[in-house]
């Protein structure tokens, strides 16, 4: 499988914060969902890819080239969406959107107004005048507008509203369907990940977690409910985390089928969602 993004061991060290030796890959022609807590490392990730974090080791490589030596071509080819979108403030959308189109060869301004007439885009207004939702459709129509092979997407959704959200995750699924293009999207809101993502990575602490295919993750990991049965020495190793709570023990596996075997009628074990993962992992104590 041909990968159109690829971290090999991708290190970036601030105070108080360590990118520890990331590696995973994105695949052509799918959607790769980004989870993790604030503070997980990111939107470090992203911003590697766009050259806008100077890595401190290791490689960070998009449509086979060095997203640091080759930044120029591979920006040319990317449509990013940033966390928090910053423009000139008392720049006009029209007027920004004619300064930016230069950079790209594929750029298409009438899809760029199509895109801006579908999103509600009022073009003649400045930057400084927009809602943070609009501040976010009108990066979403500068990302899609060029023909960009990967589209990079940092908490995209917030400040959305549920409709446009709707209308954004189908947008995307759309996207990938001629196989050439990808989507590395990162949220807090899981549920859209498990609607649309093929793959997801989960960043913890500077780390990579697991990345793995989406169906693969829903079906491995589950949350063992249960009394203090549950915290027996024995069945440590099958646990990734335990939390204690008014009704007893949750504990979160990443081997859901060992964890009914050998828990039989002792515990419920149903599946967990990208959401209970992200709580158990963060709130719960190691097992």
């Amino acid at each position: 499988m041909e990968n159109i993004v690829e971290f090999r061991a991708a290190r970036k060290r601030w105070r108080g914060f360590e990118l520890k030796g990331v590696s995973f890959d994105v695949p052509r022609g799918y959607i790769m969902g980004l989870i993790g807590p604030n503070g997980a490392g990111k939107t470090t990730l992203m911003k590697m890819v766009m050259n806008l974090v100077r890595r401190d080791g290791g490689e960070v490589r998009a449509f086979g080239l060095d997203c640091a030596r080759d930044e120029v071509r591979v920006k040319a080819r990317i449509g990013y969406v940033p966390d928090e979108p910053a423009c000139h403030e008392d720049m006009r959308l029209a007027t920004i959107a004619s300064a930016i189109a230069p950079f790209y060869e594929r750029w298409d301004m009438n899809r760029f107004r199509g895109l801006a007439g579908e999103f509600g885009l009022p073009l003649g207004k400045r930057w400084k005048t927009l809602s943070q939702g609009m501040k976010t459709k009108f990066s979403l129509a500068l990302a899609l507008c060029h023909d960009a092979e990967l589209i990079l997407l940092d908490e995209p959704t917030s400040g959305l509203d549920p409709v446009f959200r709707r209308e954004l995750l189908e947008r995307l699924s759309a996207i990938i369907q001629d196989e050439r293009r990808s989507v590395l999207f990162s949220t807090h809101i899981t549920a859209d990940l498990e609607r649309i993502a093929d793959y997801i990575t989960f960043v913890r602490a500077g780390e990579v977690v697991f990345s793995a295919p989406k169906d693969e993750v829903l079906e491995r990991w589950a949350i063992a409910r249960g009394g203090e049965e549950l915290l027996d020495p024995g069945l440590t190793p099958l646990f990734r985390a335990v939390r204690r709570g008014p009704h007893g023990v949750e504990a979160l596996t990443a081997d859901a089928a060992e964890a009914r075997r050998r828990l039989n009628s002792h515990a419920v074990v149903e599946r967990a969602t990208l959401d209970d993962i992200m709580v158990l992992m963060e709130k719960g104590d190691p097992s």
